[in-house]
């Protein structure tokens, strides 16, 4: 099994009235639902740790998580409300303003997360679930707990917006990034991190530090993975890009779901992975992702809808 542990929230999505009047759509999402969501919908055996809300929108969040086939056994349901993320789309592109204070997801804590069962491959985490407080010490507890013996997987989708304690968030990633076997960032996320930097100089020091792949998102340019041992290169696919909510998370649970298929998910063979397996499960995130941007809002393909 893979286990997402992060955000659902509600993402409220521009829309148009035929009378031209602008309003507001309620779609599940989060960056670490929608790999859930992702991974259900590829046949994978998914779970969800979150904080759900038992209000209107978070059995809407359930909902949508038992019908991609992801369990909900180990999330955290409670009456506070869910997190709204009021989104607004400029060429494509999406900009974010939450909406997120005493919520159900932010308002776990640490002594509330859930023990992991064994027989579970890998956890993944990031997002904006790891910048509020009491949750992203949660998160960062339940990473250190099982941080030895299981896979851990790591993207963390930075939204500068919604940083409060820029140091405290800064020193949580530098923590998290150093102990997890997978992470993947944007340029974006890479600018942020480590201004001015180059992709190759920050991959090698993670990778030296106990990493074992590193990967690099670059939207219609591809992306670009590298380990100990290998450096791989995919290109961008040719697709109509409708919006972009979601690509980088549905391309997380490709990549994983590709490792699985290929015997690979474990630390060990992580350590060691050649370079066809490591091609072959960026290009196969690639594809997954490139159905989600050519469609409205983070609406992950099934496995029977991919060539």
């Amino acid at each position: 099994m893979i286990i997402c542990c992060g955000e659902a929230l509600i993402d409220m999505l521009p829309r148009q009235l035929p009378d031209g009047s602008d309003v507001f759509l309620p779609v599940p999402g989060g960056a670490v639902f929608n790999t859930a969501i992702a991974l259900g919908r590829l046949g994978e055996e998914t779970g969800f740790i979150s904080g759900l809300s038992t209000d209107m929108f978070g059995e809407q969040l359930v909902a949508y998580l038992k019908d991609s086939g992801v369990s909900t056994d180990f999330s955290i349901r409670s009456a506070r409300p869910t997190t709204l993320a009021f989104v607004k789309l400029t060429d494509g592109q999406a900009e974010y303003s939450f909406v997120d204070e005493n919520t159900a997801g932010r308002m776990i804590d640490p002594a509330s997360v859930p023990d992991i069962p064994g027989g579970v491959e890998a956890l993944h985490f990031g997002a904006i679930s790891l910048i509020s407080e009491p949750c992203g010490s949660a998160y960062e507890e339940l990473h250190r707990r099982n941080r030895d013996n299981t896979v851990i997987s790591l993207d963390p989708n930075i939204r500068p917006g919604f940083v409060g304690d820029e140091q405290h968030y800064r020193d949580r990633l530098a923590r998290m990034i150093t102990t997890s076997d997978i992470v993947k960032v944007s340029n974006e996320d890479l600018e942020w991190l480590e201004p001015g930097a180059d992709f190759d100089t920050i991959a090698r020091k993670w990778i030296a530090d106990g990493v074992s792949i590193v990967i690099l998102t670059m939207g219609e340019d591809g992306a670009r993975a590298i380990t100990g041992l290998n450096d791989a290169k995919v290109p961008g696919q040719t697709v109509e890009v409708v919006d972009t909510v979601g690509a980088g998370d549905t391309f997380n649970a490709g990549f994983l779901a590709s490792l699985r298929a290929s015997g690979v998910l474990s630390k060990s063979r992580l350590a060691s992975l050649d370079h066809e397996t490591l091609k072959s499960a960026l290009a196969f995130a690639a594809s997954v992702a490139a159905v989600t941007v050519s469609r409205v809002g983070a609406n992950p393909p099934w496995k029977d809808e991919l060539k």
